[in-house]
């Protein structure tokens, strides 16, 4: 087959089928084109896209300004590993330093890497500042977590899906419930061992759960007394998506340490990174911890670029601003029906959640017949749907975008 023979939906599927791992279950759609909220099938259906990648396209699908910065720079040096220094990883750690006030960057590509780098920044920090006996820290994670898919990470998740004939795991965390500060408080009080707190600011994969209002803060604050440090994984919640910079802005949290990823990229070249003050970061030393592409030429133009994209067009203000708007109009039509309980969310990180089974179909059902109506949206835990557009979007597409869904909601009361 050609390269760039054209290739119809059932033909693209089937290849994938029978070459590709089955590691995701893909909505029936075959996507060929994107540009800003819209993205096009391979037989030229235009949907809006109310994924956005899991918040990896903040700033819209082909972003110019993006992608200029990735051609303009893959034309003149792609990858030197950090064997050597190149002309544009300083600028990129500058401006992201000065971007989120922390002193030092580590960059990485995924957004799983970053919290595995974390994570061991955390336990070396144990180790070398705290004063934790070597081999016996721990990590304190909540319920329901989503961090990843490492062999670590999956370690300390309650997915059975995502854990199921993987072990034998890695020890040294602690779980408890999210947004529940007596566990997190008893878990520090019972564990003079413990290193850190990685949290998610809001459990999007979970769900879209967002914390009862103060519970970030007084977080922090147990943290800060049991000399703790305050891990805030911002991969999905980061950059503008529930209309702030960073979720954690909402209560004025500064993390210990903040992971990044999925948006920091625009959309178009893996970038992620962690960051934190030198008094953390300087546990890391040369041969200690690297990656071949963690920032590359490429990677650290396309990071600047996507930051700026995000500050010149307002981004997190209009998140903040629509967000307000799918919440509320969402919350008119809720009560006209039995099929949805309630809708959730902060800026344009939303779910609603569906009235039947985690079990159940009825979710999946209607994100089918999103599709058919031109919107394309994914379950997440059975019988929740989740709702994240583009940033760039603007309110009279939310509107329209509002119309399908309620019209579609609609047709399954019939």
């Amino acid at each position: 087959m050609a390269v760039l023979e054209h290739l119809t939906s059932h033909q693209a599927i089937d290849l994938e089928k029978k070459h590709g791992a089955h590691n995701y279950h893909p909505l029936p759609v075959v996507l060929s084109r994107g540009e800003g909220v819209y993205v096009w099938d391979v037989e030229g259906k235009r949907y809006y896209d109310f994924l956005s990648a899991y918040s990896a396209v903040n700033q819209g699908h082909c972003h110019p300004k993006i992608v200029g910065a990735m051609t303009d720079q893959a034309k003149t040096l792609t990858l030197t590993s950090r064997a050597f220094y190149n002309d544009m990883l300083g600028r990129f750690e500058e401006y992201v330093t000065s971007t989120f006030g922390f002193d030092k960057l580590l960059p990485m590509n995924t957004g799983a890497e970053a919290v595995e780098t974390a994570v061991k920044i955390c336990r070396r920090w144990a180790y070398q500042k705290k004063g934790i006996p070597e081999n016996q820290a721990q990590i304190i994670v909540c319920e329901n977590n989503f961090h990843g898919r490492t062999t670590t990470i999956v370690s300390f998740s309650n997915d059975p899906v995502a854990r199921k004939d993987y072990g034998p795991y890695t020890t040294g965390f602690i779980q408890i419930a999210y947004d529940n500060l007596a566990a997190l408080e008893e878990a520090l009080e019972n564990n003079p061992n413990v290193a850190g707190f990685l949290v998610e600011p809001i459990q999007g994969e979970a769900g879209v759960y967002v914390p009862s209002e103060g519970y970030l803060k007084a977080a922090k604050t147990l943290c800060e007394k049991h000399n703790v440090l305050f891990i805030a994984d911002e991969v999905q919640t980061g950059i503008a998506r529930t209309g702030k910079l960073l979720a954690v802005d909402h209560e004025n949290v500064t993390p210990d340490i903040l992971v990044l990823g999925k948006a920091l990229s625009g959309g178009v070249y893996p970038v992620s990174g962690v960051l934190a003050n030198d008094g953390i970061m300087d546990v890391i030393t040369p041969g200690s911890h690297g990656s071949t592409f963690g920032g590359n030429p490429i990677a650290a133009a396309v990071g600047i670029a996507a930051l700026e994209v995000v500050k010149e067009e307002q981004l997190a203000q209009n998140a903040e601003e629509l967000g307000q708007i799918f919440r509320e109009e969402l919350n008119k039509f809720i009560p006209t029906c039995d099929l949805v309980v309630k809708v959730r969310g902060k800026g344009l990180l939303n779910a609603i959640v569906i009235n039947d089974s985690e079990g159940s179909s009825t979710a999946w059902d209607i994100c089918m017949a999103f599709k058919e109506n031109g919107l394309l949206a994914k379950p997440t835990h059975g019988n929740i749907i989740r709702f994240a557009p583009p940033l760039v979007m603007s309110k009279e597409q939310l509107m329209d975008c509002i119309s399908i869904i309620i019209k579609t909601l609609q047709e399954f009361e019939k």
